[in-house]
């Protein structure tokens, strides 16, 4: 009798796993018809309510983003449990330390002043509200953007890489064109794009070579190479010796429709 109710529940397990494996099935060919044709990588991992996950586009290194935020309050709290520091410990925040030109609701409420907070409520700010002054606050308090990317590969959580703190990812012009090549990156993360596109104009002195330098980058060049001439169109003009080339301007494919619109446009911004 024993060996009977054994092998039903064997049965009933199996049934299980190839029904939730057929929902998965379907839910990834769902995902598949809503992306079809469109220029897009998605990629999504979810806990469903039985305890499964589905993973879509897992081998795809995207970027964290604001995800990262979550590995450096792992790295703060278990600094915090290693030196027996309390939640409500106290830290003193600098005025320089609030940095403008970012989303920071902590700033908002220190304006220009500097002021005391509990790690409690720089963890709350950062993780729940994404404040990127607190952000970087707490990767120093953890020692460091390498210390907290060493510490999460020692929990076996290898597949990813951070690098930078929220704010070093904006370079100023001077320093982003002493940069070598291998380091400008030309994919589809915003930023990347945009550093790379004035990279690509700091380091060379007309707008053929600043849109065919976007485009020897490889990769995501076509968006690039766009915004790397839309800086250099701004800088050098039309026509010239640094301007827009005249014989790539006459084969331009809808010329007329293009130039009516930059005409439209033009005049809605005056």
């Amino acid at each position: 009798m024993k060996a009977y109710f054994i092998a039903i529940l064997t049965l009933f397990t199996c049934i299980a796993t190839v029904v939730r494996a057929q929902q998965m099935s379907e839910l990834e060919n769902r995902i598949d018809s809503l992306l079809n044709g469109k220029k897009a990588t998605v990629g999504i991992a979810v806990w469903t309510d039985k305890g499964d996950m589905l993973r879509y586009n897992d081998h795809v290194h995207f970027p964290l983003l604001s995800v990262f935020k979550f590995h450096v309050a792992l790295a703060v709290l278990d600094k915090m449990d290693k030196q027996s520091i309390s939640l409500d410990s106290i830290v003193s925040i600098k005025a320089s330390q609030m940095l403008p030109n970012t989303y920071s609701p902590l700033r908002k409420k220190f304006p220009d002043q500097d002021f005391t907070i509990t790690l409690r409520e720089l963890m709350q700010y950062s993780i729940s509200q994404s404040d990127n002054n607190a952000c970087d606050i707490l990767i120093e308090y953890a020692g460091g953007i390498k210390h907290i990317n060493d510490y999460i590969c020692r929990l076996s959580i290898d597949s990813f890489n951070l690098s930078e703190k929220e704010l070093i990812q904006m370079p100023s012009f001077g320093l982003l064109s002493e940069r070598p090549e291998s380091e400008i990156k030309s994919g589809r993360f915003v930023l990347d794009t945009l550093w790379a596109a004035i990279w690509c104009v700091e380091k060379t002195t007309n707008y053929r070579y600043a849109v065919l330098k976007a485009v020897d980058l490889g990769d995501d060049s076509d968006t690039t190479a766009s915004v790397a001439g839309g800086i250099a169109g701004l800088i050098y003009g039309i026509g010239g010796e640094k301007g827009v080339p005249s014989n790539w301007i006459e084969q331009l494919a809808c010329r007329n429709w293009l130039e009516d619109a930059a005409e439209k446009t033009a005049e809605m911004t005056c």
